[in-house]
């Protein structure tokens, strides 16, 4: 469904060339990867004879068996589509070569080779096989079966797959690399590497990184513990990993077969390369011959992908402290160079209690440290309104004076009412006039002090405001040097806390205030009761999902109906699908008609993958029109 294809990676039990029985465990294990709707299926290397078999590959009657095992096997799928792919022994032409088997739809597709054969301590395979490198293109055995190393099996526009055999991977330059140049959006890897002390985690790593690289899936399978233990133990590790991501992995040593399932999104990179990557400029160093296969359909469910609440914040807290203290590093250091080139004396912001001007103001007081300046060289300014509440302005003033900025307050109220009397706007109305002459009466006080101070105005609004266009154009719309633009609202939570946790008591106390505090503007009266009267996620619905909508949008071109799903999936115990559809329709519609406010943004730093400044990373017409994508949902049933 939505591009998303269900690949296993199973590492069977088997008996060290007992054929029949490895043949009964392979059909076994496939024949439930088949009950469980899968796309494809690899299995480990000489799956079909044991790997450790050694010099019995030299015997005919092992060879002899290992073929007519893999005919076997790929008839007992006659009705099926599914792609399995399985290691075994194969004789050619007085040589002989570790290789994969590709079985669909009854028959043997295609056979390719292992090019890099070891030759370590522990590993001899130089002894028994020939690389695969040595067979011409377009070599035919088995009557009719392609064989060689330069195949990418193609089954739609979004599923074309290359085969890499274990040591191909670790080698300098591997074989998926030029396959992914050539197409390739999933790689399927056969293999058997034996457990040593902290090799399993440089495996992981490999994988990882090569998925990454290729901006492909991988699937990686080895063999298990049946191997023999002559001199080596295998450990059955299966991994599964997706432009850099792990998805599956499964635990090792398991003394029965073990089956690693994951639901990977090959159109969601598909997307990816289409507009982040260079790979299309590339052009494989080889030719690669396209093998057309049965269409194999997605997977018609999502059950095998973990999909993440929170696409922007890593759920792991080590890895998420370390994403905030870089952000939080790169913030800081943008705003020092571009402080310095400027030649300012003073950083000017506007301060209200609310969030992002808190991040900003923290991230002002970390560049006055950067640079060995004093605090005092921060003006914050806080400009209470008809709607600021005790609580946020409370808390603007004691973390001001807890960072040691100088502090100016300036009541807008006056200055308001003056301007509504000017323009002939009744104050009683509490229309978007009322609002809007608020948010610029405080822009227009900070660009003067700035400019009264030979200042730079410190902008605060972040990637979620910007996507949805939730700002007052040339209001909080502009500033100087805009330092939160490329952070979204459900991250700047965590790198607020993430100070606060690195903070003395008392700010810490008042920075996990402002954490737990609604989003609002504060720009409607609450006639001073101290609860705040407009919360923005009552109007637009929870941040949280816009972040959620954005990411997929953007990163992976996502179609809305896709978003919508994977948002269910996501949120299945958070919101309910009514909310996650109207939600999505209000990004939409707002993100299209607010490209004209993204267009004359001001400069700022880009911390992750997504950012939306017109100059590099978004550029789109303010008049495009959102009817094709507001039209898919409208179908959609709940």
């Amino acid at each position: 469904m939505f591009g998303f294809y269900r690949f296993a990676a199973v590492s069977p039990e088997i008996r060290v060339a007992d054929v029949a029985f490895n043949t009964a465990e392979i059909i076994k294990n496939a024949h439930t990867c088949m009950e469980n709707e899968v796309s494809a299926v690899v299995f480990p290397e000489m799956a079909v004879t044991g790997y450790s078999c050694r010099d019995l590959f030299f015997q005919s009657v092992l060879l002899q068996d290992a073929l007519e095992a893999v005919k076997k096997i790929a008839a007992a799928f006659s009705r099926s589509s599914m792609i399995i792919i399985v290691g075994a022994p194969f004789w050619w032409e007085n040589a002989l070569f570790n290789c994969a088997f590709v079985l669909q739809s009854g028959r043997i597709r295609g056979i390719v080779p292992k090019i890099n054969n070891p030759n370590y301590r522990e590993f001899y395979d130089k002894r028994y096989f020939k690389s695969g490198s040595i067979v011409p293109p377009d070599t035919i055995c088995l009557n009719s079966v392609p064989f060689g190393t330069d195949f990418i099996f193609s089954c739609d526009q979004d599923f074309s797959f290359g085969i890499e055999i274990c040591e191909d991977l670790w080698c300098a330059i591997p074989p998926s690399s030029y396959q992914a140049l050539a197409g390739a959006t999933a790689i399927f890897n056969p293999s058997a590497s034996n457990a040593l002390v902290t090799k399993s985690q440089y495996r992981r790593d490999l994988v990882r990184q090569q998925s990454a690289r290729c901006l492909a899936a991988y699937v990686y399978t080895s063999s298990g513990v049946h191997e023999s233990t002559t001199d080596l133990v295998f450990d059955g590790h299966s991994i599964i990993a997706q432009n850099g991501r792990l998805v599956a992995e499964n635990g090792r040593f398991h003394q029965k077969s073990s089956i690693t399932y994951a639901d990977v999104d090959l159109a969601g990179l598909r997307g990816i390369r289409l507009a982040e990557s260079s790979l299309g400029d590339a052009k494989p160093e080889k030719c690669f011959t396209r093998i057309s296969l049965t269409t194999v359909f997605p997977s018609p469910r999502v059950e095998y992908a973990h999909i993440d609440l929170d696409p922007f914040v890593p759920a792991n807290p080590a890895e998420r402290a370390a994403h905030c203290e870089e952000i939080f590093h790169i913030q800081t250091a943008a705003l020092a160079r571009r402080l310095e080139h400027v030649e300012a004396e003073k950083l000017v912001i506007g301060t209200s209690g609310g969030l992002d001007s808190t991040l900003a103001l923290l991230v002002c007081a970390e560049t006055m440290k950067l640079l060995n300046r004093p605090m005092y060289d921060i003006m914050a300014v806080t400009m209470p309104g008809f709607g600021t509440t005790d609580r946020t302005y409370n808390n603007a003033v004691e973390m001001i004076k807890l960072i040691g900025a100088e502090f100016q307050e300036i009541n807008i109220t006056d200055a308001c009412l003056l301007h509504f009397k000017d323009i002939d706007h009744d104050p009683e109305v509490h229309d978007i006039t009322y609002e809007n002459v608020q948010a610029r009466e405080r822009t227009q006080l900070l660009m003067d002090i700035a400019n009264r101070e030979r200042g730079l105005l410190v902008g605060t609004g972040d990637l979620s405001e910007i996507a949805l266009g939730w700002s007052t154009y040339n209001g909080d719309h502009m500033s100087m040097y805009a330092i939160n633009c490329s952070i979204p609202k459900t991250l700047v939570r965590y790198l607020i806390n993430w100070v606060a946790e690195n903070s003395e008591a008392k700010l810490r106390s008042i920075l996990e205030d402002i954490i737990n505090t609604p989003v609002s503007p504060e720009l409607l009266p609450n006639k001073r009761t101290g609860k705040i009267n407009q919360k923005t996620e009552d109007i637009l619905g929870p941040y949280q999902l816009h972040d959620f909508f954005l990411y997929h949008l953007i990163k992976y071109g996502a179609e809305p109906e896709k978003i919508y799903y994977l948002a269910t999936l996501a949120f299945e115990k958070v919101y309910n699908n009514t909310q996650i559809l109207e939600t999505l329709k209000i990004f939409i519609k707002r993100f299209f008609q607010q490209q004209f406010k993204r267009n004359c943004i001001p400069d700022g730093p880009k911390v992750g993958t997504i950012c939306l400044s017109p100059r590099g990373d978004w550029r789109m017409p303010s008049d495009a029109n959102a009817e094709s994508w507001l039209e898919r949902l409208e179908n959609l049933s709940l």
